[in-house]
C-alpha cells in the first residue's frame, strides 16, 4: 500500500520556522511534498498570480520528502502542486505551521487559510494551522503536535466534500486539550495608523484590534484559546446564506 501524500504550504515563506517544523513533525505519515512561497505572503487569502508567470525552484529532495520554493502566493502553490508538480493529487493539504493567529475573522484575510480553502476546492482534506504568535523565532512544540494528531484522524477518517478545517493553537507552554469550535463573531476595528514618510507625505501602517461581538461564547474559537485550549473549527467553501435565501426571494418579489 502507497503510503499518504501530503502536501504542506504557508504563507510566511518555504525558509519559515514554521512550516520547517511542521515538516519535521509529520514526515513519518506519508511522502511529504512541499510547495511554499519563496517569502513571506501573508494576508494574501486567495489572491492568484494571473499578469505573470510563476517559478518553481526545487531546493530539497531526498527519501520521502521533496522542497519546492515558489514566486507566487499561497494558492498558486496549491494549484501549481496539484497540476504540474506532484505525480498525483494528494491525500491531504496541510498549510502552516502559521506566525500568528487565524482564528475569527482572520479566516478571511489570511494566506494559510486561502490554501487550506484551495485543497479544498480541489476535494483533498485539508488543514489549516496556527500559532497565535507573531514572533520569528517560536516553541511550535505544541502546534506540531496538536496539528499532527488532527492530521493523523483527518488521513483516517478524511473530510465532508467542501470542508475543511482550521486550527489554531495558543501560545502557552502546554495547552490543555483541543476543542471543536465556531468561528468568533467580530471586527478589526481602527486598522491604521497615520504617519508620515521622509518626505512629509501622509502613509497609514496597517494596525488595529479585533473587537469581539461574543467574547462569552463558550464555543467560540477566541473563547478557547484564551483559555488555554487549540481551537478546531470546520470550514466550507460553499459561502451561500441558506438562512437568508427565502427572505430574499420575497423580498425580490415584492
Amino acid at each position: 500500500m502507497n503510503k499518504p501524500l501530503i502536501l504542506i504550504t504557508n504563507d510566511d515563506g518555504v525558509q519559515a520556522q514554521g512550516i520547517n517544523a511542521l515538516i519535521d513533525g509529520v514526515r513519518s505519515l506519508g511522502e511529504i511534498v512541499v510547495v511554499a512561497p519563496s517569502g513571506p505572503r501573508s494576508g494574501m487569502s486567495s489572491a492568484i498570480t494571473s499578469e505573470n508567470p510563476i517559478r518553481a525552484e526545487l531546493l530539497r529532495q531526498e527519501d520521502g520528502l521533496t522542497v519546492y520554493s515558489c514566486t507566487g502566493t499561497p494558492v498558486d502553490c496549491v494549484k501549481l502542486a496539484i497540476n504540474e508538480l506532484l505525480y498525483r493529487k494528494p491525500d491531504l493539504v496541510l498549510s502552516g505551521i502559521n506566525h500568528g493567529s487565524n482564528a475569527a475573522v482572520c479566516v478571511i484575510y489570511s494566506g494559510t487559510i486561502g490554501a487550506t480553502l484551495e485543497g479544498c476546492i480541489w476535494g483533498v482534506p485539508s488543514i489549516g494551522i496556527s500559532l497565535t504568535d507573531h514572533e520569528l523565532s517560536n516553541d511550535f512544540s505544541e502546534s506540531v503536535k496538536y496539528g499532527r494528531l488532527v492530521a493523523e484522524k483527518i488521513l483516517q477518517t478524511g473530510l465532508p466534500k467542501g470542508t475543511c478545517l482550521n486550527l489554531n493553537v495558543p501560545k502557552v507552554k502546554e495547552v490543555k486539550g483541543l476543542k471543536v469550535c465556531t468561528q468568533t463573531k467580530g471586527f478589526w476595528d481602527k486598522e491604521f495608523e497615520r504617519a508620515k514618510d521622509p518626505f512629509g507625505r501622509t502613509v497609514y501602517w496597517m494596525t488595529g484590534f479585533f473587537s469581539n461581538d461574543e467574547p462569552d461564547n463558550e464555543q467560540s474559537d477566541e473563547y478557547a484559546l484564551a483559555h488555554g485550549y487549540a481551537a478546531l473549527v470546520p470550514l466550507q467553501i460553499d459561502m451561500t446564506s441558506y438562512g437568508f435565501l427565502e427572505e430574499l426571494n420575497q423580498i425580490i418579489r415584492n
